[in-house]
């Protein structure tokens, strides 16, 4: 059986001087090392994909089935051949959610990087036009830096987002606007929580990469992933600060709520006491027996009333007095 022509999404060769040649199927054939760094851009749906990383790749096993994977969390793999390390970057995709984080799988050697993905991820995009402009990584180890860095840079732009909406919550919560705030405030912590589910393992992923050596990664691309990974250790404190400081939120919320409900009752409570003396009276008076006092008095009514009035007024004083209300 023949196999599927695999459909690269993209493929380049980069020359060293941060410039990539782009080429076909065919080229990627053609292709010997002392052509430069081979950059293979592949999506996970395209079954020829599979069959050229499982027939003509030649990297291990392991490594094509993490590379093809459904559903992947971040992690760094060594071997004697090369890196496989699988990150994620939030989407910024038109009309998806930022939280749902796109994973890109990617097998680095000294003289080819192979990328996979299940769904667009932006930054890729962006090392391929900095690699058009003749701005784009130098090296195997460079791409693996400047990856990072993008989907670094992306992530920040969310945790600053986060941060914004944080703050504008909380000038919201002080000024006693609350109306839907409690379902904002709800989406709020979700987001946070799905991204620091995949930012956390990504942040491990990178701090055990920067305790290995390689010798395709130079001392300044080491730097860089160092600089990156300590990037991503600041958004994910950012997040567990945003985190805290949604929990702050959602207490003085239901505090909030409960001091409002508790105001309401204080005030049932005190005009069903001012009322208690006023209801007693009347019921007394509206007994149906005999020897009811002011019963054959034109005056009975008038008096009746000044005894509640006199009650009430009474009682209002007391609960002045007693500093009640």
């Amino acid at each position: 059986m023949t196999a599927t022509k695999p459909e690269f999404l993209h493929a380049a060769i980069l020359d060293g001087k941060g410039s990539g040649k782009e080429i076909d199927s065919a080229g990627v054939e053609q292709w010997s090392r002392d052509q430069g760094v081979l950059w293979v851009h592949i999506d996970v749906a395209d079954s020829g994909s599979g069959d050229w990383l499982g027939e003509q790749s030649g990297l291990p096993i392991a490594a094509i089935e993490t590379l093809l994977a459904g559903e992947t969390r971040p992690r760094s793999t060594f071997t004697e051949h090369g890196l496989l390390i699988v990150l994620r970057g939030v989407n910024t995709n038109p009309g998806a959610d930022p939280e749902d984080m796109v994973s890109v799988r990617v097998w680095i050697d000294a003289n080819r990087v192979i990328t996979s993905r299940r769904r667009r991820l932006l930054s890729i995009q962006d090392v391929r036009k900095s690699l058009a402009s003749g701005e784009g990584p130098r090296s195997s180890g460079g791409f693996l830096g400047a990856l990072v860095e993008r989907l670094a840079d992306r992530i920040g732009d969310f945790v600053d987002s986060i941060e914004d909406r944080m703050d504008a919550a909380e000038e919201e919560i002080a000024s006693g606007r609350s109306a839907g705030f409690r379902q904002r405030l709800s989406a709020l912590r979700r987001q946070i929580a799905h991204v620091r589910r995949f930012l956390a393992p990504q942040r491990d992923a990178l701090d055990r990469l920067n305790r290995q050596t390689f010798e395709w990664l130079s001392e300044i691309d080491a730097h860089a992933l160092r600089q990156e990974a300590d990037r991503i250790t600041r958004y994910l404190e950012d997040l567990d600060l945003a985190k805290e400081r949604a929990i702050v939120l959602q207490e003085e919320l239901l505090s909030q709520v409960a001091q409002e409900q508790n105001t309401r009752m204080y005030v049932l409570s005190v005009v069903a006491a001012v009322f208690l003396p006023l209801t007693f009276v009347t019921g007394l008076l509206g007994m149906n027996v005999g020897g009811l006092p002011g019963l054959e008095s034109p005056l009975g009514f008038v008096w009746s009333v000044v005894v509640m009035v006199v009650a009430a007024v009474g009682l209002i004083a007391f609960f002045r007095w007693k500093r009640w209300f």
